[in-house]
């Protein structure tokens, strides 16, 4: 059977059945029904923080961020990232300008930033790549010196604390997806979690179109998620703890196999707590990468180039190219290996067997 690079987990499907028998009994399935709203408390619960939106996916929150806080000129941001983070700042009109990242743990490297703001800055948008903290300190300094906005991408992040706090509660909103591979999640949907009470009640209105019933107060979108992909995220949460203790097994595994080889892997800050969502795995050379990854597919064992290519290179990012030479260099050696909570030990014993081999060629 194909291993492929992740794998939704399901619930028992009696568990999911038992939410969804909520929303059948009341034929509510859409519209901040109850099971969104038990969700939206869990979360928040869980989390620790006060203002918490549960909506459809990882992507629309960014765009609700940039809006809600004014965001059109320029927005400081990373080019190691997937590609929604540049998305959501074009979307918005507003301009990307991408410092490049650390070799170390792959996120923005923030010696950086001050060099690229401008009169016409007005946000940093970092990314916790792979769930790794930013260096959150220095970009508040920067934030609160240049009176800044900061957005943080949070995708990955879910489960993941630093210096005691979940990592979502950091900054002016962070963002999070709970797409069906994500470590958390409720098939399709994601969240924004919001650090200020007036911003908290512009995302409520932004959600649903802008009004309450026939009061009409902004503009909106509908970034409403459905009871049935509540249901779903309610059925997977009490799961959470075990999934994540799983993925941490796997991942030690992992480095204990790979530990003789020449390979690199992001270093997170200290007082992380992990959620283990991915194990990317940096090579000497993009050649020797597209080998390793040959040598796995022709074994039926699917891995992913993520992230890949370095976002500053898209073509539809502006005629101005802006250089992120580590960036550039990481996405073109970086490659994702397979990692999920009912991965087999024997599985990941292939998976490093058929790279051994590969070295040794």
């Amino acid at each position: 059977m194909p291993i492929q690079v992740t794998k939704t987990f399901l619930p028992p499907i009696k568990e999911y059945m038992f939410y969804l028998q909520q929303a059948w009994d009341k034929g509510w399935i859409t519209n901040n029904g109850d099971l969104l709203l038990q969700l939206e408390a869990k979360l928040k619960e869980y989390l620790g923080i006060k203002h918490l939106f549960f909506c459809s996916n990882g992507t629309i929150v960014l765009q609700m961020a940039l809006k809600a806080l004014n965001i059109r000129k320029e927005v400081i941001t990373t080019p190691f990232s997937y590609v929604a983070t540049t998305n959501a700042i074009l979307w918005e009109n507003a301009t990307p300008i991408f410092v490049d990242i650390n070799p170390t743990d792959f996120n923005i490297d923030t010696d950086k930033i001050e060099a690229a703001i401008t009169p016409n800055t007005e946000a940093i948008l970092a990314t916790h790549v792979y769930g790794n903290p930013c260096n959150i300190a220095h970009i508040q300094a920067i934030a609160a010196k240049h009176k800044l906005k900061v957005i943080y991408d949070a995708a990955h992040a879910f489960g993941v604390t630093y210096e005691g706090k979940s990592l979502l509660s950091y900054g002016d909103m962070a963002t999070c997806s709970f797409h069906a591979t994500k470590v958390f999640h409720s098939g399709e949907g994601g969240c924004i979690v919001v650090n200020d009470a007036d911003l908290a009640e512009k995302m409520h209105l932004f959600r649903q179109f802008g009004h309450i019933g026939d009061d009409y107060f902004s503009v909106g979108i509908n970034a409403k998620n459905s009871e049935l992909h509540a249901a779903m995220g309610l059925a997977v949460f009490p799961h959470l703890s075990d999934i994540i203790a799983k993925r941490k097994q796997k991942t030690e595994l992992y480095h204990q196999l790979l530990a003789d080889l020449p390979l690199q892997f992001p270093q997170a800050l200290p007082k992380t707590g992990y959620n283990y969502g991915y194990f990317p795995v940096v090579f000497s050379s993009e050649t020797e990468m597209l080998a390793i990854k040959a040598a796995l597919q022709q074994a039926d064992i699917f891995t992913r180039r993520y992230f890949f290519p370095s976002l500053n290179t898209l073509p539809f990012v502006g005629e101005k190219k802006m250089s992120c030479p580590v960036s550039e260099d990481i996405s073109s050696r970086v490659l994702c290996l397979p990692l999920y909570e009912d991965l087999q030990e024997i599985d990941i014993e292939r998976i490093v067997n058929i790279m051994l081999r590969q070295f040794k060629k």
